[in-house]
């Protein structure tokens, strides 16, 4: 009777050596398994979800404008760290489109080696994905202490720009009386006014289109090119008449909403800050290479 409950609880490990390759499949193996899992969901070489190119997307979001607007010109001038938070810190944050992160020396330190010069311009002009700066809403002066600051952070020792001095007050005692000297004849002058005004007007159409068809291209080069030039992400290569022939049938109209709304991987405006004319000029352009 003892021979069979002793036969009946007896478990399947029976050896030392079975006790030993339990207990390390039971506790050990599982630690490898939960490591490789952290190891899987923290690797950054996968793309984000439903982001065909991130970096891309968002070297797209940076592009700069060229328009015309009205400033103060007596702000106070913006210091290298708001203008970095504002404008820089998209790409530089995480390097991305081969920018050199904030505060990575060893990325930094052959550009440093430029110059604050060379920085500054390619700042201003654009260089890789980068777009120019130079239109933005910053001044000149601003994005040059934005560098500093990046500049600087990484190991660099460049001043931070000062504004330079106010260029137009030295002269304006001496254009002031020039300028006052002829103003009878100015006043003279303006007796046959009403006559060149009718004639003057008949160009303006023609000016005006001329205006508009610069501005598209303008804006195409600088925010659209990034993605049409080669294709990217879906979209129609520029004078690619057999990606555009469907898109043409919607019109100008359908078209430049769906660049204002965008649509797909184009963000709104293409992460433009361009007026909704300037979009449709930059459509137009577009469209007048596949007609």
């Amino acid at each position: 009777m003892s021979d069979h409950a002793h036969e009946h609880h007896t478990g399947p490990i029976k050896t030392p050596s079975q006790l030993l390759w339990t207990s390390f499949f039971a506790f050990v193996a599982p630690i490898f398994v939960i490591i490789g899992l952290v190891y899987f969901v923290t690797s950054g070489n996968k793309p984000a979800m439903g982001a065909a190119d991130p970096e891309l997307g968002i070297a797209q979001r940076i592009q700069r404008v060229g328009s015309v607007e009205l400033r103060d010109a007596n702000r106070p001038l913006a210091l290298g760290e708001a203008v970095y938070a504002a404008q820089c810190v998209a790409c530089h944050a995480a390097g991305v489109a081969g920018s050199p992160k904030f505060g990575d020396a060893a990325a930094w330190a052959p550009r440093i080696a430029t110059g604050y010069d060379a920085l500054l311009t390619s700042a201003l002009k654009g260089k890789g994905a980068m777009g120019a700066q130079g239109g933005g809403a910053y001044r000149d002066v601003e994005i040059g202490r934005a560098v500093v600051h990046m500049a600087n952070a990484a190991g660099g020792k460049f001043e931070v720009p000062q504004a330079a001095p106010d260029a137009a007050a030295a002269p304006a005692p001496a254009v002031a009386p020039a300028a006052a000297a002829p103003a009878p004849a100015a006043v003279v002058a303006a007796a046959p006014a009403p006559a060149a005004a009718p004639v003057a007007a008949a160009p303006a159409p023609a000016a005006s289109a001329t205006v508009s068809a610069a501005a598209g291209e303008a804006l195409y080069k600088q925010a659209c090119a990034v993605c049409h030039v080669a294709g990217v992400a879906g979209a129609p290569k520029f004078a690619d008449k057999a990606a555009w022939a469907p898109r043409v049938g919607l019109g100008l109209d359908a078209l430049t909403a769906s660049v204002i709304k965008g649509k797909g991987a184009m963000p709104p405006k293409g992460g433009s800050a361009a007026s909704d004319a300037d979009i449709k000029s930059a459509v137009q352009y577009m469209l007048a290479a596949v007609k």
